[in-house]
């Protein structure tokens, strides 16, 4: 069995739903952690899920910000990570390792 530590995304949040990252077939992701930042000059709000269950809905982060989430979750082959923001000026990092 082979891990690969990596960065599942890295980028600016869409302003409706979109897929952030799909666990590849043959895979098994584990979620270490996400780090939630804005960079604007005004509070937004974020929503995350992880296969459809929500990690954080509608959540305010404040003006020039950061949120930490640190966890271990696992994500078996195809499942999702999907989120939003209220603003492009809001920044998701989700890190993780791939087992394959």
């Amino acid at each position: 069995m082979a891990t690969n530590t990596t960065a599942l995304f890295r980028g600016a949040a869409s302003t409706s739903s979109t897929t952030l990252y799909t666990v590849p077939a043959g895979r098994t992701a584990v979620v270490t952690n996400i780090v939630i930042t804005n960079t604007g000059s005004s509070s937004y709000t974020w929503t995350l899920t992880l296969n459809g269950v929500s990690i954080g809905t509608s959540v305010s982060i404040a003006a020039n910000s950061t949120t930490v989430i640190d966890m271990k979750q696992v994500l078996p082959a195809t499942q999702i990570i999907a989120g939003l923001a209220s603003n492009t000026a809001v920044n998701f990092h989700i890190s993780g390792i791939e087992v394959y």
